[in-house]
């Protein structure tokens, strides 16, 4: 019975444990999971959503109150086309949090970041490029473009001068989208890296629509398998998306992949940035509390716990402070609709939004809890204690649940 510690992915020379930890945001992922996994040889993630915010809360800068202020004016106006990120904070969040990482780095493993192509910040392409290239002006060991086609990321690194250093890699969620992908990218003669293949059954944002359940992570991976062996193309793919246990891993790592990602299991790690009250929310959890709904203003259908607080706010729109998710031309969905009800209900004191939420703000306060569809499972992982609680894990302990683990057993902690 082979175990995932008798594979191993390559970069070249460097051989480390296939194991990836997702990038989780907002700051769900830390620097401190991202280096305890790295120590083990195997990648971690931080991630890059809303890092002005997260460098406030963990660096003591001001980035947040400083935007607030430069546009208190624009409060009570729906039309946020004046409400623009200053990008040299941007980079300045971005060379911070991710020299924490690199600075810390201890063993044998890399740190990547997680860029969202969603995180549109009222100026698309001038926010991401800053934020990829800061990223690669630190040091960053890898860059995963997530959340989106990322058809002209490429390109706004192609003459930085870590382009063919850095490890670059994309998430999919299909055969097609590889395939936009790689022809897009073709004239700049530089292939991904590795390839993440993230199927129905992951957390938060998802590459599918309200027909997710339609589709298999392992037909999928098969897809693309075969077609890169006709196309003799010769890249890592990391499967990601209910990988559970290691004898799941294993089961993609005997079929050819190089690596698998995974995330849930670590929302419970102590270096997790979830709050103790909400990891306990998903160690409660059960199957029917694990929902998918489209209340995200990205357009992505996401999959969540369906007590999260963010689900029916009805919480004014932060998009001077926050405005993540506003288009090129300041706009979000989640404010059409706060406007709707707003104006159907003009007495009302407190509103409730349904079918929106304002992503941003509850992020940022743990608010909205995002989960993969196993979460109902972490509840099996551990212990429950006498006071009727969960006990939280560590990461090392995970890591190495998923790298000698078999027969789909998991190893409960100490």
């Amino acid at each position: 019975m082979k175990r995932v510690d008798d594979f191993r992915l390559r970069f070249g020379k460097q051989e480390l444990v296939p194991i990836m930890v997702g990038g989780m945001g907002v700051d769900i992922s830390t620097a401190e999971l991202a280096l305890e996994v790295a120590r083990l040889g195997g990648v971690g993630h931080i991630s890059d959503a809303m890092l002005p915010t997260v460098t406030d809360r963990r660096y003591d800068t001001d980035f947040v109150k400083e935007k607030l202020q430069q546009y208190k004016y624009n409060l009570d106006n729906s039309d946020k086309s004046a409400v623009k990120f200053d990008l040299g904070q941007v980079a300045e969040a971005t060379r911070l949090h991710v020299s924490h990482a690199m600075e810390s780095k201890r063993g044998e493993g890399m740190i990547f970041i997680n860029c969202m192509e969603k995180l549109t910040m009222n100026a698309p392409r001038e926010t991401l490029t800053v934020r990829l290239r800061s990223a690669l002006d630190t040091g960053i060991d890898g860059i995963t473009l997530s959340a989106g086609l990322h058809l002209g990321s490429f390109a706004m690194m192609e003459d930085h001068p870590r382009f063919r250093d850095a490890k670059l890699g994309i998430i999919v969620s299909s055969l097609r989208a590889l395939q936009l992908f790689l022809r897009k990218n073709a004239k700049l003669n530089r292939l991904p890296d590795f390839i993440v293949v993230e199927g129905p059954l992951a957390g938060g944002h998802l590459g599918f629509g309200m027909d997710w359940a339609q589709y298999d992570l392992h037909t999928i991976v098969t897809e693309i398998h075969q077609h890169m062996r006709a196309e003799k193309l010769d890249i890592p793919i990391i499967p990601a998306g209910g990988i559970f246990t290691g004898s799941d891993a294993v089961a993609f790592l005997e079929e050819g992949a190089a690596a698998v990602q995974v995330a849930t299991r670590f929302t419970v790690a102590r270096e997790c940035g979830l709050p103790k009250d909400v990891m306990q929310e998903y160690f409660k959890a059960s199957e029917e509390d694990v929902i998918v709904n489209t209340i995200s203003p990205t357009g992505y259908p996401m999959r969540m716990l369906k007590n999260t607080p963010a689900i029916g706010s009805g919480i004014r729109p932060g998009c001077e402070s926050y405005g993540y998710l506003l288009d090129a031309n300041g706009s979000c969905s989640y404010i059409e609709a706060y406007n709707r009800e707003v104006a159907a209900h003009p007495d009302a004191k407190k509103i409730s939004v349904m079918d929106k939420t304002c992503l941003c703000t509850h992020m940022r306060n743990f608010k909205c809890w995002t989960c993969g569809h196993y979460t109902y499972r972490l509840k099996d992982t551990t212990h429950k204690l006498p006071d009727g609680s969960y006990q939280v894990l560590s990461a090392e302990h995970i890591f190495r649940d998923y790298q000698f683990s078999t027969d789909n057993k998991i190893a409960l902690p100490d």
